[in-house]
């Protein structure tokens, strides 16, 4: 990883502000110990330290550990123990009172969260808080073509050549973007389609749908993906394109033809998510079906497995 992606984490306030008001809430200064498990840079291990841990543990794989241990010395930040591993290599990890990881993606699994959370359960104590605590995914309609018209950018490539088979896998695939309200359909458009527990659930593979009954006339460019993080109680932390904005934005998941709703059409999405696999790290399935009077009059299907080549 560039250390830009970091730069861009570390510049989001509203992430950093959000894990600090977490960590606040479970640290007991001068009692607690706590683990950052895919510490990066180490800014939440030293967080909790500033917060008044008595020993934090940061864990991290990539070589940016190194960078993380310059800068504990930099700051004199005292209490720290580093462990360049996968959390999930440590045989014997450290028992801790507060495990925080901060493994988020645009898609909200995509980092293997799922999969980290629940192995990181071993290093808590009896009673120890896992942060975060539970995600929620949304999903809502698109009502801006410019993202769709983006994406047909095949169909004007030079000498009128036919890149139509490229333009196919395009649609394929899932695209980080910034999205306002003014892009979605309006009203109360937004729908939960999956919530899970990170302190007890293990599968990785998620499904869910969404519903709509169109008021009015509308054309329908695709769908915007969104999710919300209960860090604790109380505290939360999301990428819902009705809140502040953060550095993930969120994901814009096209459809393969502009769909033309008249009021009373029903609108419908199913989505299949499964983590760990695949060359996006994540698999991600979604079907959209248009209908009018009960019968169906639009459908399409997409994959993201089908969007890479090689």
């Amino acid at each position: 990883m560039i250390i830009e992606f970091h730069r861009k984490m570390l510049a989001d306030q509203v992430r950093s502000a959000a894990f600090e008001a977490a960590l606040r809430r479970v640290i007991t200064p001068g009692q607690s110990t706590v683990a950052d498990i895919g510490a990066g840079t180490g800014l939440l291990g030293f967080m909790a330290q500033r917060l008044g841990a008595r020993e934090v543990h940061l864990v991290e794989q990539g070589e940016v550990i190194g960078l993380a241990a310059q800068l504990a010395d930099a700051n004199a930040i005292p209490g720290l123990h580093f462990w360049q591993a996968h959390s999930a290599d440590i045989l014997e990890p450290p028992q801790v009172d507060v495990v925080v990881a901060e493994i988020l993606g645009n898609l909200a699994l995509e980092e293997n969260a799922l999969e980290t959370l629940a192995d990181a359960r071993r290093f808590l104590r009896d009673g120890g808080t896992l942060v975060p605590v539970r995600i929620e995914q949304f999903v809502a309609p698109v009502g801006n073509a410019a993202f769709r018209e983006e994406l047909c950018s095949w169909d004007r490539v030079p000498l009128g050549l036919d890149f139509s088979a490229a333009r196919r896998l395009s649609f394929d695939n899932v695209y980080v973007r910034r999205i306002v309200p003014a892009d979605l359909l309006a009203g109360d458009c937004a729908r939960r389609w999956d919530a899970l527990d990170f302190a007890s659930v293990t599968d990785g593979r998620r499904h869910g749908s969404a519903r709509w009954t169109l008021p009015a006339a509308v054309r329908i460019h695709g769908f915007a993906l969104w999710w919300d993080c209960e860090l604790v109680a109380g505290v939360r932390l999301g990428t819902s394109p009705f809140g502040p904005p953060t550095h993930w934005d969120q994901v814009y998941a096209p459809v393969a033809e502009a769909l033309d709703c008249a009021a009373g059409d029903e609108l419908a999405i199913d989505i299949g998510m499964e983590t760990g696999g695949g060359e996006a790290g994540i698999g991600l399935r979604w079907e959209v079906t248009q209908r009018r009077a009960g019968q169906v009059i639009a459908s399409h299907e997409h994959d993201i497995g089908r969007g890479f080549i090689g």
